[in-house]
């Protein structure tokens, strides 16, 4: 584990961990959408969801509304079974590759210390529910999508957990686990690497950056 200060042995301790870039080498919602879809219709739901995608770009669109955009055109109509077995085989095949050793060794040895660990990403319910369970970490929270009668609508069942939503959701998180008395709240350590992440890393006692520590406020 990276070295902390001043932890205090007593309270018990949670690490939160973004996803994308901090666990893994590069952004996954792409690369599971290619297996989900097939390049042609990826392309093609690249493409009609260009004016929003070049939107958030270009800052005229919320990273919220973009997404959710992308979403609604890779899932909706897709039954939950048929995501899932996708969702298994990206897990299994595709995501040893992507996994960043530092980020995954901080994880390692969290667990080992017997700290709880949390995911706390943007990434989507489909795959990183799957992704929790093949880490063995005691949370994921990510953004949710909708599903009804066994099948994803496309729309978003929770805000993107991105940013301020990360804060929140982790609040409640901690809040239902630890409940409300400030004598009873545990040390938070939090790992990130985007501007996304930094709410989350100011919540924190102890942060790191881009694999470096990172000043809490």
């Amino acid at each position: 584990m990276s070295e902390a200060v001043n932890l205090n042995p007593v309270k018990p301790i949670v690490a939160a961990f973004d996803f994308d870039g901090t666990l893994t080498r590069r952004d996954t919602l792409l690369p599971f959408l290619h297996r989900l879809l097939g390049l042609p219709t990826l392309l093609w739901v690249l493409f009609i969801c260009s004016p929003w995608l070049a939107g958030y770009v270009l800052r005229l669109v919320s990273n919220h509304r973009a997404k959710a955009m992308l979403l609604q055109a890779a899932l909706a109509g897709r039954s939950v079974a048929d995501v899932e077995r996708c969702a298994q085989a990206f897990v299994r095949d595709d995501l040893p590759q992507q996994w960043r050793p530092w980020g995954l060794q901080q994880l390692v040895q969290h667990q080992q210390a017997g700290h709880r660990c949390v995911l706390v990403t943007a990434s989507t319910s489909p795959y990183m529910h799957l992704v929790g369970a093949s880490l063995g970490v005691d949370a994921v929270l990510c953004t949710e999508m909708e599903v009804v009668d066994g099948r994803y609508t496309g729309r978003l069942a929770t805000a993107n957990c991105h940013g301020e939503e990360k804060v929140a959701r982790l609040k409640a998180w901690l809040a239902q686990i630890y409940g409300a008395a400030p004598d009873h709240q545990p040390v938070l350590l939090a790992y990130g690497d985007t501007k996304g992440d930094l709410p989350m890393l100011r919540l924190a006692q102890q942060a790191w950056y881009c694999e470096k520590p990172w000043k809490t406020n």
